[in-house]
């Protein structure tokens, strides 16, 4: 697990991110493959954490607090969920980030403030063949959510080859559209290859080839979905 404060990209305000252990899908442009390893512990207590963020807390100006990211931290569901709890009870700004495949992610929701969800691809076939899960699970989450909460930054990680072209904007827009209402935003994430080398290190493969996006096509296919009535944020 590693942890550091952060201002503004993984939630509002100055934050303190734990960045916990285990991811359950393997994306082949994954800027942090060190934490993809399942881990048996996180190799930190939950009081102990719950102490190093008591502790922090003169740090979360301008709205901070803290945020739970990964990996996946879903992986680790009970703890982080008990985690949440105690500093929710103690009215810290609570966030996670997640790939939205956890089927229990809506018991989170109110212990939450700010939710960030991954919505990496509008086709289950083509994201399963790429990461190894496909988009049922996130999709009835963000049903959920919809429901439920009034706050949402929906996240699409923008790969050439993958899902950048005109076609997938619309089609993205299509299905998302649906649900974005007040409160809810998205994010459209360019390629970049900021975490290339940690692949080699931990003795994986890096496959990703021509998977950078070109401003033509991140432009059009940001108006696709604007003239879609879906509201595009920058953090």
């Amino acid at each position: 697990m590693q942890k550091g404060f952060n201002y503004s990209q993984d939630g509002p305000g100055n934050r303190l991110v734990y960045h916990l252990q285990g991811c359950n899908l393997h994306c082949p442009w994954c800027s942090n493959p060190e934490s993809m390893r399942i881990a048996n512990e996180s190799g930190i207590s939950t009081d102990e954490m719950f102490k190093e963020i008591l502790i922090s807390e003169m740090m979360f100006f301008d709205g901070g607090g803290v945020t739970f990211t990964g990996g996946e931290p879903t992986v680790q569901f009970d703890a982080l969920k008990e985690i949440l709890a105690k500093v929710k009870a103690c009215g810290i700004n609570t966030a996670i980030e997640t790939n939205g495949t956890n089927p229990r992610l809506p018991e989170l929701f109110e212990l939450t403030d700010y939710l960030i969800m991954d919505f990496k691809h509008h086709s289950s076939e083509k994201l399963r063949e790429y990461t190894g899960a496909g988009n049922e699970t996130v999709l009835a989450n963000l049903k959920s959510a919809a429901m439920k909460r009034n706050q949402l930054l929906l996240r699409i990680p923008l790969i050439n080859g993958f899902n950048a072209s005109s076609q997938d904007a619309a089609e993205f827009a299509k299905l998302l559209s649906a649900y974005m209402k007040d409160g809810f935003a998205l994010e459209v994430l360019r390629y970049h290859e900021y975490g290339k080398d940690k692949w080699s290190q931990h003795g994986m493969q890096y496959t990703m080839q021509d998977a950078f996006v070109s401003d033509t096509q991140f432009n059009e296919f940001c108006s696709i979905l604007k003239n879609n009535s879906i509201k595009l944020v920058r953090t």
